[in-house]
């Protein structure tokens, strides 16, 4: 796009003059179109250079982001100063603090990442006491069934051990050839 910008005749005037010209031009309180705009121009200036169409819808959406032009319903117009202004979506920016002249900003946080290392000159804690167990083990107990032949096993309750059972390997026999 530069490169366009570069190439086009002395006597065309910039982008952003030309198109308040045609916004001014159109006299309209609802502001004017791209394609008003657009052919405003190309009325006007003869000598546009070959990316007129791209060059404009840059330079008009630069200007929307600059708040040069206000774009609403469709149309590009002027901002109305007494207008306030538009907020756009999402939550808006934190206010910035004006801060005095010769002002110098200490480092937010001194302190480094992490957590902090323990002081090697610190008295050592005193040891908890230890607690003697209530003679029950941690978590919870066991599922004892006591099996049909009267031992006790973990079971599912269905009178077989958990788990795969164990591969059966097959016994060899003896083939005898007949005479």
């Amino acid at each position: 796009m530069a490169a366009e910008e570069v190439n086009k005749p002395p006597s065309l005037p910039p982008y952003p003059q030309m198109i308040i010209q045609a916004i001014e031009a159109s006299n309209d309180k609802n502001g004017s179109n791209k394609t008003t705009i657009a052919k405003y121009i190309e009325s006007k200036y003869r000598d546009l250079p070959e990316g007129h169409t791209t060059l404009l819808s840059h330079h008009l959406n630069k200007m929307k982001e600059t708040g040069e032009i206000v774009f609403w319903k469709n149309n590009y117009m002027k901002p109305d100063p007494n207008a306030p202004p538009r907020r756009g979506r999402g939550r808006p920016p934190k206010r910035k603090v004006p801060m005095a002249q010769g002002t110098v900003l200490a480092p937010v946080s001194t302190r480094p990442r992490g957590r902090p290392p323990k002081d090697p000159n610190a008295p050592p804690k005193a040891p908890k006491p230890k607690v003697v167990g209530t003679g029950k083990p941690r978590g919870r107990p066991r599922k004892i069934v006591k099996l049909a032949g009267g031992i006790s096993g973990t079971t599912t309750g269905t009178g077989r051990p958990r788990g795969r059972p164990p591969k059966v390997k097959a016994s060899l026999t003896e083939v005898s050839v007949g005479k």
